[in-house]
């Protein structure tokens, strides 16, 4: 019988579905009720040491609706990270390891570029009882004064360094989120996991201009008239994600085996996790997903992804896991294979034509005769 348990980095999961930072695990409320909802793991909103210094804004999100208007298929958010303070975040980890023991709860922190401030912060949630960490590179928006986020993500050597400080003082596993606003994804995470990051996560959001408003021909979302650029989210960036995921699935197989990698990026389905999976993903991590249908859509989703492991025969999350990695090739490739293809074609339809021809007096046919003779013929 098929199973959705696994085991990633020592973490025992239920499920591979992992509530994504945002929203959806903004305090100890949500947080148990993605529990209860089943999710494989929840990894809470981004903390920091200082919260005063986050101040949101509203409206924070934009919405780009199908053509019918009956469909989210993108969605803007300028929102921060928590605005809580931090000795209330800690008071939560412990609070919902006690309700929730065999909840996988995950801690994703940032801070500046300070070394006593990383180890700070990693040495407190570990104190408080969390179960691993979450790195965060990559918020498109908000603090890039501070040389936070993505702006620390977007720099190999600097995101190397942070994680090198992390990991010395961390006893528990390190995940380290990935910006996609960057030329090669693969070039961040080559220094996460070369400064000894388990596993890395892709892919946070998409910096974007959700669009202009005609009436008021201001951008959205419309904070007194002004915008900011935003993280782009939700099923229209899966693509994106897809081929930036299964670059990094294929940067660990060649050079970082055994390191992990939880996939996100638009994920809506049993389905859409199965790709993420078959593109080498470990886990599957969901924001805007919970933000649109609600915690309990992970039923759903867990319910879709065990009819596809039954349809075709798998047991376990790593039957398939990385299965559709080896046929990603080179456009110059795709041409010499289909020039082969092709010709082996050829080969075929002359070795067919050939059987064709009379090869002995006997094998004349009085009901064929006119084309074992055109056969025959030189032109």
């Amino acid at each position: 019988m098929a199973t959705l348990a696994t085991v990633v980095d020592g973490l025992k999961l239920p499920n591979p579905f992992i509530i994504a930072s945002g929203p959806p695990g903004t305090n100890l409320n949500v947080i148990s009720k993605a529990f209860k909802e089943g999710w494989g793991g929840v990894i809470a909103k981004t903390v920091s040491l200082d919260a005063s210094k986050v101040v949101n804004v509203t409206p924070r999100y934009g919405k780009l609706h199908s053509a019918d208007k009956k469909e989210v298929i993108g969605w803007e958010n300028i929102e921060l990270i928590s605005d809580r303070p931090f000795s209330i975040w800690l008071d939560e980890f412990k609070r919902c390891k006690d309700l929730h023991p065999e909840g996988i709860l995950i801690a994703s922190i940032m801070e500046e570029y300070e070394r006593d401030a990383w180890i700070e912060i990693v040495e407190r949630c570990q104190d408080a009882g969390v179960d691993a960490f979450e790195l965060n590179f990559s918020c498109p928006h908000g603090l890039p004064e501070r040389k936070m986020g993505a702006a620390m993500g977007q720099d190999p050597d600097v995101l190397a360094e942070v994680c090198t400080w992390v990991n010395a003082a961390s006893k528990l596993p390190v995940w380290a989120k990935m910006t996609p606003n960057i030329t090669h994804i693969e070039d961040p995470t080559r220094a996460a996991l070369a400064a000894g990051c388990q596993g890395v996560t892709a892919i946070n959001t998409i910096r974007s201009v959700i669009g202009v408003n005609l009436d008021t021909l201001r951008p959205e979302p419309s904070v007194e008239g002004y915008t900011t650029p935003g993280g782009y989210s939700s099923k229209a960036v899966r693509p994106i994600a897809l081929r930036m995921c299964m670059e990094i699935a294929s940067l660990i197989r060649d050079h970082y085996p055994g390191r992990t990698l939880s996939g996100m990026g638009g994920i809506e389905t049993g389905s859409d996790a199965a790709q993420f999976i078959l593109l080498g993903s470990d886990t599957v991590q969901v924001c805007t997903g919970v933000m649109k249908f609600g915690y309990e859509h992970v039923n759903s989703m867990c319910e879709e992804l065990l009819a596809f492991m039954e349809g075709k025969g798998f047991e376990t999350l790593a039957d398939f896991k990385g299965i559709s990695l080896p046929y990603f090739t080179t456009h110059a490739d795709l041409v010499v294979r289909q020039k082969a293809r092709k010709a082996a074609q050829a080969a075929e339809k002359a070795a067919a034509e050939q059987k064709k021809m009379i090869l002995a007096d006997a094998e004349w046919s009085g009901d064929n005769f006119v084309q074992q003779s055109d056969a025959l013929a030189g032109n």
